[in-house]
């Protein structure tokens, strides 16, 4: 019998040290179980490169389905391994993600950008620490569907549950010669509405921005010279009429990156095209103190899956080396959003102290893995905050 306060995760720990840090989140789901009624039935699907390298696929059969129609949420680790390249050029194990997102309508790639106590972020050398915790502290809602990855969604959609691979409409391009490649960026009203208005809902819980407290949505685009991004402004004009207590905020993409790096405690929520975000965020993670920081979630409107931003570091595989904290706050992530879909406040608390947990070691700063100048292992990092967690769980 399946109870209220149990959820079916599917875990795809995916490639190199995506198998590492899936662990730590595991162990995270393992210790709110351990200390509350609520239970995590965990299936773990092999997938990604070196999967389709050894099997000649990038998961099983019915995995896509499976995700689909059974799961309520998706950890996923992290994709990419040397050689592992499919007979049409594209990455193998990219189906796994791009497939998520397309195929599950995942519109909204949400990426909290948020430098803790401790943690020295990296914009003027190694360890140099120039923001004060605190001062950094905005999510970035990049669309996840549309614009320049689109047709690589598209057919990796296809791959990934099995339909006739998708083929995009021939274009000529008067005056070039040669061989010609192109990618082309749709970008929609309907898109683009649904991801912005996201961005709004979600500054509605939020503490407004860190310099000023002003509840505040960045329209970041290149409406300038783009006709995508000239729709995707005026769709965020047309939003931002339902919410008149949120003020407004607008720049191009090249300013943004000095802004963003310049004055980050100016930002609250901000919502940009697709590959304008994917670019902006890793930029972002600089100030949050690098790639291992960095949670992540892909989200729908009835689904979603979680992974840290970072790669599978091959190199760093098996080594125990590498940061978990990214997938631990994709955890975070992950029951915050459970929660708030099934209107859970007991979910919602357990998301809060995951995140105090995780700021209370980094405060602690005696188990920092090598990118925040320590020399802790990844199963060090795990047991620490899970150990905190479990604390805080069990006074309750």
């Amino acid at each position: 019998m399946r109870f209220m306060s149990d959820y079916r995760i599917a875990v795809l720990p995916g490639d190199g040290t995506g198998k590492e840090v899936a662990v730590e989140a595991m162990r995270i789901l393992n210790t709110v179980q351990e200390h509350t009624n609520h239970g995590f039935e965990q299936t773990i699907i092999p997938c990604g490169g070196e999967h389709y390298l050894n099997t000649g696929e990038e998961w099983a059969e019915g995995s896509f389905e499976f995700c689909r129609d059974e799961a309520d949420a998706i950890f996923l680790g992290a994709i990419g391994h040397p050689g592992a390249v499919l007979p049409n050029g594209d990455l193998a194990g990219g189906s796994v993600i791009l497939g998520m997102r397309s195929g599950f309508d995942l519109y909204a790639n949400v990426r909290p950008i948020k430098l803790y106590e401790g943690v020295p972020h990296k914009v003027h050398g190694k360890f140099t620490q120039i923001w004060e915790p605190g001062m950094v502290d905005m999510t970035v809602l990049r669309e996840n569907t549309e614009g320049l990855y689109h047709s690589l969604l598209r057919r990796s959609a296809d791959r990934a549950s099995g339909r006739d691979p998708y083929e995009p409409v021939e274009m000529k391009f008067p005056g070039l010669e040669g061989e010609i490649a192109y990618d082309p960026r749709p970008i929609s009203q309907k898109g683009s509405e649904r991801l912005i208005r996201m961005g709004f809902e979600i500054a509605e819980t939020r503490n407004g921005a860190p310099g000023d407290g002003e509840k505040r949505v960045s329209c970041i685009d290149k409406s300038n010279v783009l006709r995508g991004c000239q729709l995707f402004r005026k769709t965020f004009d047309q939003v931002a009429t339902s919410y008149p207590n949120t003020s407004l905020d607008y720049g191009y993409i090249d300013a943004f990156t000095q802004w963003i790096t310049r004055n980050p405690e100016h930002y609250d929520v901000v919502v940009t095209p697709n590959m304008f975000g994917d670019i902006a965020t890793d930029l972002g993670a600089v100030l949050q103190g690098g790639m291992g920081m960095a949670a992540s979630a892909n989200i729908g409107d009835s689904q979603a899956f979680f992974e840290p931003v970072h790669g599978s570091a091959p190199k760093y595989a098996g080594l125990n080396k590498v940061n978990p904290i990214a997938s631990i706050n994709s955890i975070q992530m992950m029951l915050d959003w459970l929660g708030r879909k099934q209107g859970n406040d007991d979910l919602l608390m357990i998301s809060s102290l995951i995140d105090q947990s995780v700021a209370d070691h980094l405060k602690d700063g005696r188990l920092l893995t090598y990118d925040l100048g320590g020399d802790a292992g990844c199963s060090h990092v795990g047991e620490s905050v899970a150990a905190r967690l479990g604390e805080k769980l069990s006074q309750l």
